[in-house]
């Protein structure tokens, strides 16, 4: 995927993850849990992600290691645009 994709995580996560850190201070593999992101946070970032791609997180990836970081994200958006292009 794409770095604006990447862009575009970083700037939801600014928006909706209430992190406790700057997210521009993270790499892509950092814990966004350990940087301050809640459980309830993760699914605000989760809706702002299907709302910014229109894709619906299927069942089998709402667990808390789908959104720990930002590479997590962005492979699973790039799974499911994958699986959307086939199905």
């Amino acid at each position: 995927m794409s770095s604006t994709v990447t862009d575009s995580i970083r700037a939801l996560l600014a928006e909706h993850a209430r992190l406790g850190v700057d997210v521009a201070s993270l790499s892509d593999t950092d814990d966004l849990y350990t940087a301050g992101m809640t459980s309830h946070a993760s699914v605000t970032v989760m809706l702002a992600c299907e709302d910014e791609w229109d894709v619906e997180f299927p069942q089998q990836m709402l667990k808390k290691s789908t959104f720990a970081s930002i590479a997590n994200i962005r492979a699973a958006l790039a799974e499911l645009e994958v699986e959307g292009a086939s199905a």
